[in-house]
């Protein structure tokens, strides 16, 4: 079978590659560039913590010579940053904190991937990402494809992947998803990947920024107003640097002193520019709207309270509760209240280890 292998240059990928072309596939590499911020500090661009630094280039090209494939470096930049990163921007110009990484596993890894794959013969792609499937017989007599959680519950990534479509996974190869991440390394140590046991790091937080966090990022790229910090009840108790810079919940980098008690983001008030806060904990939610509903292989009847769990970020815990949902928009009503969540964020319906769907929470 003729395969595409994503290759990042990362040790994931990699392995992935070597995998396949053990498993006796026809294996075609590709490495996709992706944007990146050209505004950013040259120092600050030379953190070894992203997917597309030199070093992983190299490694790409090493690996791909090794086992004799093409590799195909095919520029997604502007791509990239039409679908992800001027979307990214506009959320939090309207207030939202939101997630850039579900929206750029469905239009970019997956699906420029796959009209990729069938430009150059491909039947298959086949990712690094720490994920399973399996293939079950519908009501309907149709094979249906449920995405599943990863062996390693710390480097699973199915939360990222709940907007897939039946059609991207039935083309998908998730060959680490029953892997531990410690034995993804010792493969590619007796595989001879070349990398630095005592150095190497893997790609982490956001690719198209250097920086860890999006505040840097937020502040070259949007316009920021100052304004006031407040309680519900009007008093003022310091000042913030732009609404956008913020999230619901957060209670550091506040720079609030003089109180006695911990405060946190409850809500944006963008008319008068006023970031509103209250006592740590004080509010809770008993239910979340979501958006944008998405069904991975599976639907509950519309207008039915259907039980689910449900995370919303992808290491929390499961919480326990119910779902009702008409057309794209539905509740989750929580077994017991939960801290406050950040409009922009994905909820993200379980079933056991199946991931069943998700939407942004409104």
């Amino acid at each position: 079978m003729n395969v595409l292998v994503a290759m990042s240059g990362g040790i994931d990928s990699s392995v992935v590659a070597h995998l396949m072309r053990e498993q006796g596939h026809e294996v075609v590499g590709v490495r996709m560039t992706l944007w990146s911020d050209p505004h950013a500090p040259p120092l600050a661009q030379l953190l070894p913590s992203k997917c597309c630094d030199a070093q992983s280039a190299m490694r790409a090209k090493d690996v791909a010579k090794k086992l004799d494939i093409p590799l195909h470096i095919i520029s997604l930049e502007k791509d990239f940053k039409r679908m992800v990163v001027d979307r990214f921007l506009s959320d939090y110009r309207k207030g939202l904190t939101p997630n850039p990484c579900v929206v750029c596993n469905r239009e970019i890894k997956f699906g420029k991937l796959l009209e990729i794959a069938d430009k150059l013969g491909c039947e298959k792609i086949a990712t690094g990402h720490y994920a399973r499937t399996k293939t079950k017989k519908g009501p309907d007599g149709k094979t249906h494809y449920h995405l599943l959680e990863a062996t390693d519950r710390q480097k699973d990534q199915s939360y990222y992947l709940h907007g897939l479509t039946q059609a991207q996974l039935a083309r998908t190869l998730f060959p680490l998803g029953t892997m531990k991440k410690e034995d993804v390394y010792k493969l590619a140590k007796r595989l001879k990947i070349p990398f630095d046991h005592t150095s190497y790091r893997e790609s982490q937080d956001l690719c198209f920024f250097p920086e860890k966090s999006p505040q840097e990022f937020l502040k070259r790229h949007l316009k920021l107003r100052e304004g006031d910090i407040v309680r519900r009840n009007g008093t003022i108790v310091g000042r913030h640097s732009g609404l956008p810079l913020y999230t619901i919940g957060q209670r550091r980098g506040l720079r609030i002193g003089g109180l006695k008690i911990p405060l946190e983001v409850v809500s944006k008030d963008a008319r008068r520019n006023r970031l509103i806060v209250e006592e740590h904990g004080k509010d809770l939610l008993e239910t979340i709207v979501v958006r944008d509903l998405r069904w991975v292989s599976w639907k509950p009847p519309e207008e039915e309270d259907t039980t689910f769990e449900c995370r919303t970020r992808s290491l929390s815990p499961k919480r326990s509760g119910t779902f009702r949902y008409r057309g794209k928009r539905g509740v989750f009503s929580f077994t017991e209240p939960i801290s406050l969540q950040s409009p922009g964020q994905s909820l993200v319906l379980y079933r056991g280890k199946e991931i069943v769907g998700g939407g942004i929470i409104a």
